[in-house]
């Protein structure tokens, strides 16, 4: 999973993207609305967290641009702006939650859980196809019920292969959810991270296949 932070406050966003990271969730930043837009056309994200004070534009502005765009996206607004009149503007304005700062971040992460699973599901704590099974909450992985050891990408891609299961994983969509737009990578990073997932889950008997679907992306089969 990877979030948008749009905040402008550099020493907020870092401390919240390390809490995050804590979690093994990736943040990108963006101090303003418009590198948020930028980011949002080149990457495909899990939710935002919108800060209401920005430098360029007023958040709320870009919210109801999102959402005249009928963009469905999870928009977490978290400002200063505490007013029961802020409040309204913000939730009619298309916000699926809204939190005033200072916030505790455990409040922040339920709230976040609380709108994902509104939007479809996406923290279904436990995925499973074949004998291959995913914990979304510890992030373990199990083959028959044995955890096995896989470095974070590894895990990170067999999650959205898991999430997109019978689907096409186009290797865009791939490259976003693993590296976001704040690192570099080669052109055949993702190629080199699915060999490395297909090796270690056929050492371990999972009955499961991950195809290469040429010039486009991945998929993941159940086997007999």
């Amino acid at each position: 999973m990877r979030l948008l932070i749009v905040e402008d406050d550099p020493d907020l966003a870092a401390a919240l993207a390390a809490a995050f990271a804590r979690r093994d969730i990736a943040v990108d930043h963006a101090a303003s609305v418009g590198d948020a837009e930028l980011l949002l056309n080149a990457v495909r994200y899990a939710a935002i967290i919108l800060d209401l004070g920005l430098p360029d534009e007023d958040g709320l502005a870009a919210l109801k641009r999102l959402r005249r765009n009928d963009d469905p996206i999870p928009v977490l607004v978290l400002t200063a702006r505490s007013s029961v009149e802020d409040r309204i503007r913000g939730l009619n304005a298309g916000a699926d939650d809204y939190l005033v700062k200072p916030v505790d971040f455990d409040e922040l992460q339920a709230r976040l859980d609380a709108v994902l699973r509104r939007q479809g599901g996406y923290l279904n704590r436990k995925l499973m196809v074949g004998n291959v099974g995913f914990d979304t909450g510890t992030r373990e992985v199990f083959v028959d019920d044995e955890p096995i050891i896989l470095t974070v990408r590894e895990t990170d891609l067999l999650e959205l292969l898991l999430r997109r299961i019978g689907r096409v994983v186009p290797k865009r969509m791939a490259e976003d959810q693993l590296f976001g737009a704040s690192e570099s990578l080669g052109s055949n990073a993702i190629e080199v991270y699915a060999h490395r997932l297909r090796k270690r889950l056929e050492a371990t008997g999972a009955a499961v296949r991950i195809d290469t679907v040429r010039g486009v992306g991945y998929m993941l089969r159940p086997v007999e």
